[in-house]
């Protein structure tokens, strides 16, 4: 009879430990399905004078970065200083969506902060970015020269996942055949 009582009390103690445990996980660490797959097809206008951004624009034998970002996200802000140095070494190119925003707001903010993308799409509805498996914004994801994405890094780019993982994977990627 006593049982009766304790069950509830030992399924409280077990979720609350499965909790967790859960919060220690890294959610950058998160495997994404769309990894060794072709880019979806999309076509996104432009922001500001660049030109837009096309799936068609993707591969041809250059490996290149695409940063889903938007103007209000305060980690894109955190990132974009490293963003900036990235393109200033000239080791990839780097391209962007702009996720669910005013294509003003972003001009905006990248006439005040510099713009370190070589081309840019408004994804203003957020349709592609859906398409692409983003979970939210900044994710940058390393584009082969196959046309297919190769790495996904999920939340802002530190200087860390640049120096082990991104670029050690562009170059690894360029030498490729």
């Amino acid at each position: 009879m006593r049982w009766k009582f304790a069950l509830p009390l030992v399924l409280f103690l077990g979720l609350m430990a499965l909790l967790l445990c859960g919060l220690g996980l890294d959610m950058r660490d998160i495997p994404s399905a769309k990894i060794g797959e072709p880019v979806p097809t999309f076509n996104l206008p432009p922001v500001g004078s660049l030109p837009g951004l096309a799936s068609k624009d993707l591969g041809h034998g250059q490996v290149v970065l695409v940063n889903v970002f938007a103007s209000w996200c305060v980690s894109c802000r955190q990132e974009h200083p490293l963003l900036l140095a990235l393109k200033q070494q000239g080791e990839v190119a780097i391209y962007g969506i702009d996720y669910k925003d005013e294509p003003a707001a972003a001009t905006a903010w990248l006439n005040e902060l510099g713009d370190p993308y070589s081309r840019i799409g408004d994804d203003h509805s957020g349709r592609v970015a859906i398409n692409w498996g983003v979970y939210g914004v900044p994710e940058t994801y390393v584009i082969g020269k196959d046309g297919k994405i190769a790495y996904k890094q999920i939340g802002p780019v530190t200087a860390e996942a640049l120096r082990d993982k991104i670029l050690p994977l562009v170059r690894k990627l360029r030498a490729a055949p």
